[in-house]
């Protein structure tokens, strides 16, 4: 080991760069911005990677976005741009990786002489230099994108495939006694069709010693600013928007990423000593890490690998276009999320109550049936009888052709002083999340994890509805058997619950989650709600819900969130805040139904039936034969076109060019008072330019011009509290 150190550090130290990469295509063009817009258009052009003629950089390159790096005397970015704007994101070189080891700070690649940091010119990079005590780059890979789950998804989908493109890998090691042993590799994801990199590090400790891995910089980027202001603090100022930065390390219980993010830091850089800003305050430095990750100890032999950063180009400001470029993302790089199947939330108190409940799925084109929470079912109870009896259940509801789940709480509970997370101030249980909690890495976490790998592997559950996951609790513990202690805490329970949830998706296991771990397996997050408007009457909560529906779909698809229907009796309310008996309320019943899934997004529908007479039943099946019918269309984005308020209409807009039906207009009309006037539709994301066929319903088409805005205008007429719907072709 030793000798086979040495030798690699005189190659580096000699200037040689070994290479097992396969001779790379030319980079030989310098490529115009693309002609098309990607939202609308497939783009033909495959991620691919190139070496310039001078062997000095390597290109990645998909047609959507460039980057270049200069791989000697080391590895730096030079050169990163958004294809569709043309944008330039650098203004500086920065290293590739910042590692804290042993409590002392060391660089992944990296060049230094750039003197002027507001810009930067291809020119200057022949001029920089390495530093000898930062880790080097070894030799460089390039292979074909590999899958980063081996999804099994038997759900209803928009998407089953895998995203495609290459794997870029930069190998280091360092020169440095201290570090010998330590090879570092940076990983680089390109992929096809879409303006995404994803970056994520991998740290092997083949030494002989165990070392200390306290902090991991996985992404460093000197970014153009936004804005130029002479005075004002880095919290007063707006963060650079020319890249939509999201990791798979995510946590709050807010329903939406920026809320749950733990990992995107914008920093002042004082080495830009040309900004606007008089103290040298402007948020334009980005670096990517966890606050209280990893702090772990790495043994000879071990692996580790980074959270992993998806860099997605922006082309807009504009709210609309940019959720929808996130959408795509989370098609792409997460088809998974792309599941939705249409369920029932079962509250049961009997084995025969879920055999009715299965029944009646089936019977109404159903496609699932998940035992809510106040059921009967336990799947911490591992016991050979209580096993069989679920495994019985779900023989019989795969008989009538409809998967079954469970509920499971983890987090806002508690176990023990013995196994619940420790308050680092106070060194006893307590300081939590949710107050009181239990600990992933205790033993009871431990088993909770086997308990429900036992469950699912031995029933044949198909969904599980996981409450209150892994929060991000630090933990002071000692004694727990997952982690050592407070600095580890937080790293090894996120692996715990990472590794759950990767597991459950491997297997084909839907998963809703109120958090945000999509990029690790989850299908499902709730759109966003307060529990106690659910207990207001049955009014109220029809507005109160296209409200949430509207405000959820931004930045999600609609399968990836799901709204709440109380059949019963929910946290207080009276007979005016629910359904049952159902037959009684069909309207409202309806209305519901059609809100939710003519928004692409599942309810959970909390009761003990689905319909409670024939006339039910027929309402029902009405319901889910029309979703069925345009499960397509309804599945695929929405276009926001106006916020329920009570006093006008309100609506949405569901777009996809690649379809037949390239859109399908929901519009309510709240009010006591019929409602006719004209209204503009924004039909740009339908890839129709010139004219538009628009139907009520399915009555008889209309041909519509569309103004330079790319926008229709119709005549609408909506009765009194009612809905309606269009198509768009």
């Amino acid at each position: 080991m030793k000798k086979y150190v040495l030798l690699i550090q005189l190659f580096i130290f000699c200037g040689i760069i070994a290479r097992s990469q396969p001779p790379l295509p030319e980079w030989n063009k310098v490529p115009g911005l693309f002609p098309k817009d990607w939202l609308l258009s497939p783009v033909t052009q495959k991620g691919a990677v190139y070496l310039t003629p001078d062997k000095k950089d390597l290109v990645l390159y998909n047609g959507l976005v460039k980057r270049v790096f200069r791989i000697t005397p080391n590895t730096a970015c030079t050169d990163y741009t958004n294809m569709s704007s043309g944008q330039q994101l650098l203004r500086s070189v920065k290293p590739e990786a910042i590692l804290t080891i042993n409590g002392r700070t060391h660089r992944v690649g990296g060049l230094y002489g750039q003197k002027e940091n507001a810009y930067l010119l291809p020119a200057w990079v022949d001029g920089m230099k390495k530093d000898d005590s930062d880790f080097q780059l070894l030799r460089y890979e390039v292979k074909e994108l590999p899958p980063y789950l081996n999804a099994a998804s038997r759900v209803w989908a928009t998407n089953h495939t895998a995203a495609t493109g290459k794997l870029v890998q930069f190998h280091y090691i360092s020169g440095l006694d201290e570090l010998k042993g330590i090879t570092v590799t940076v990983n680089y994801e390109l992929y096809d069709g879409i303006p995404l990199i994803c970056k994520w590090l991998g740290l092997t400790n083949n030494s002989l010693k165990p070392i200390q891995l306290d902090r991991v910089v996985n992404e460093v980027l000197g970014m153009v600013e936004e804005q130029s202001a002479v005075v004002g603090k880095p919290q007063q100022m707006k963060k650079p928007q020319g890249l939509y930065i999201e990791s798979n390390y995510a946590f709050n219980n807010a329903m939406r990423y920026d809320l749950s993010d733990q990992t995107t830091h914008w920093k002042t850089d004082s080495s830009y000593t040309s900004q606007v800003n008089y103290d040298f305050q402007t948020p334009c430095l980005l670096e990517v890490y966890p606050e209280y990750a990893p702090g772990i100890e790495m043994k000879p032999g071990d692996h580790f690998i980074s959270v992993r950063t998806y860099e997605l180009a922006m082309d807009s400001y504009d709210r609309e276009r940019r959720g929808l470029s996130v959408q795509e993302m989370y098609r792409t790089i997460a088809p998974w999320t792309t599941g939705n199947p249409i369920f029932m939330h079962l509250v049961s108190k009997t084995d025969e109550e879920v055999k009715s409940a299965v029944d009646q799925c089936a019977n109404t084109g159903y496609e699932a049936l998940i035992l809510s929470f106040g059921s009967h079912i336990n799947m911490e109870d591992t016991s050979k009888e209580n096993v069989l009896r679920w495994k019985n259940l779900a023989d019989y509801a795969h008989q009538k052709g409809i998967k079954i789940g469970g509920y499971s709480l983890f987090s806002s509970r508690r176990i023990s002083d013995a196994d619940d997370v420790i308050d680092a101030s106070t060194g006893k249980p307590g300081g939590a999340f949710f107050g009181n909690a239990p600990c992933f890495g205790s033993y009871w976490g431990l088993g909770y994890r086997d308990k429900i790998k036992t469950f699912f592997r031995c029933t044949g559950f198909d969904i599980w509805e996981n409450d209150g996951p892994y929060p991000g609790d630090r933990c002071a513990s000692v004694t727990h058997p997952g982690h050592k202690g407070l600095d580890d805490s937080q790293w090894r329970q996120m692996e715990i619950q990472k590794e759950l949830y990767q597991w459950l998706n491997k297997r084909g296991v839907y998963i809703n989650a109120p958090d945000w771990y999509f990029l690790d397996g989850t299908n499902k997050i709730a759109l966003g709600y307060r529990e106690v408007n659910f207990s207001l009457p049955r009014s109220n909560q029809k507005l109160l819900n296209r409200q949430n529906i509207y405000d959820g779909t931004w930045d999600k698809l609609p399968s990836m969130g799901w709204g709440f229907v109380p059949l019963t009796r929910y946290q207080g309310g009276g007979p005016e805040a629910i359904l049952e008996p159902l037959s009684q309320h069909l309207s409202d019943y309806e209305q519901l139904m059609m809100q939710y899934y003519g928004a692409g997004v599942q309810a959970c529908y909390r009761g003990p039936r689905l319909y409670d007479n024939d006339t039910t039943k027929v309402i029902v099946i009405k319901v889910i034969n029309w979703y069925k019918k345009y499960r397509d269309i309804l599945n695929s984005s929405v276009i926001h076109l106006r916020r329920a308020d009570g006093r006008d209409w309100d609506g949405i807009l569901h777009v996809n060019p690649a379809l037949k039906i390239r859109g399908l207009m929901m519009l309510y009309n709240p009010t006591d008072q019929k409602i006719e006037k004209n209204i503009r539709i924004p039909l740009y994301y339908t890839g129709l330019t010139q004219t538009a066929r628009i139907r009520k319903k399915e009555g008889p088409a209309k041909s519509y011009s569309l103004n330079r805005n790319y926008e229709a205008t119709i005549k609408v007429t909506l009765a009194p509290n009612s809905y309606s719907w269009w198509q768009v072709e």
